[in-house]
């Protein structure tokens, strides 16, 4: 277990679901001080009313402003970058914005992190980052690979980059699962394909795993956990049983299935018994230490429709605590 004791922690987009969840979970160690970097400041207001830990601290700040992370990075020991643009649409139509915050913004926390000595740094990532077909996923591809390169940047000092990437994240303001729940009182679920799967993960475990990472990463990895898929249909009938379905076709930017390890990265991933480690290609990578992990097989891919790991109905319903309605 990493240790956290009198360490000052920054998460960037703290005022999001994962923010809010790592932060809760985080003053439960003896750490120093918990940073919320974001730029919504009526959320950072409503969570001020929510969180009255004075260990925590509110930062006003945008991650395309190297000068304000500079400051925020001051005696920081570690960074959890959250902040992004997450929105499928919201990026095909705005892209010069997703590259600003999404590329631009993270070699800025990267020069920051570097610069002002923080010493380990964890950048979030999605499943739309492997082979991605839209923006978004673009996007987030150059920024894991920023971070993984950005251990060649360190020299000498002790800053190590890693990143974590998942799939939807039940709970989350972002996914579709609080839009079905929206929905449902028309009577009818849109759903695009009922062919469509997806990665799920909750919060607890999607923030468990960045912790958990902190502690196993020599810096330069892209740590995976292994998370169930499910049917895109089945999600709406756990939440909306009542409802009929009306398949809409595929949007702009949208697969049938996911990724979160391609053929080619395989090559390069190690297995462990809960997760996968996509390792760099880079001279300087040690992989002392991970020794136990084991080679994947030719032709390994690990996509949400050849998954070995599957939720049904009742799984989900179980999985959020409430076996007769979804209250996620």
């Amino acid at each position: 277990m990493f240790d956290f004791t009198n360490k000052t922690i920054l998460i960037t987009g703290g005022t999001g679901s994962f923010g809010k969840k790592f932060i809760n979970k985080i003053l439960n160690y003896k750490i120093k001080k918990v940073i919320v970097f974001s730029r919504d400041e009526l959320k950072q207001y409503e969570m001020a009313q929510e969180f009255t830990d004075e260990r925590i601290r509110f930062f006003i700040g945008d991650v395309r402003d190297k000068d304000r992370l500079y400051r925020a990075f001051e005696g920081v020991d570690v960074v959890i970058h959250a902040a992004a643009l997450k929105h499928v649409g919201a990026c095909e139509y705005n892209p010069f914005e997703a590259v600003k915050t999404n590329i631009h913004g993270a070699q800025n926390i990267i020069e920051a992190a570097i610069d002002k000595g923080v010493k380990r740094v964890i950048a979030l990532s999605t499943d739309k980052a492997a082979s991605p077909i839209n923006l978004y996923g673009a996007t987030k591809l150059a920024s894991d690979k920023l971070f993984v390169a950005a251990n060649s940047y360190v020299g000498d000092k002790e800053t190590r980059f890693a990143v974590v990437r998942y799939g939807n994240v039940v709970g989350s303001r972002g996914s579709v699962v609080p839009f079905f729940k929206k929905i449902k009182k028309t009577g009818t679920i849109p759903i695009t394909d009922e062919r469509m799967t997806r990665f799920w993960i909750t919060l607890d475990q999607g923030v468990q795993f960045v912790i958990d990472n902190l502690d196993r990463m020599h810096g330069g990895e892209i740590f995976v956990p292994k998370i169930p898929s499910m049917k895109v249909t089945d999600l709406a009938k756990a939440i909306a049983p009542e409802c009929k379905m009306k398949f809409v076709g595929i949007r702009p930017g949208e697969k049938l299935h996911e990724a979160m390890i391609t053929e080619d990265d395989a090559r390069r991933t190690l297995e462990y018994e809960s997760y996968y480690v996509i390792q760099p290609e880079f001279s300087w990578w040690k992989r002392d230490g991970l020794n136990k992990g084991k080679s994947l097989p030719e032709g390994f891919k690990y996509t949400s429709d050849t998954n070995s790991e599957w939720l049904s109905v009742s799984d989900l319903l179980e999985l959020v605590g409430d076996k007769t309605t979804v209250n996620i």
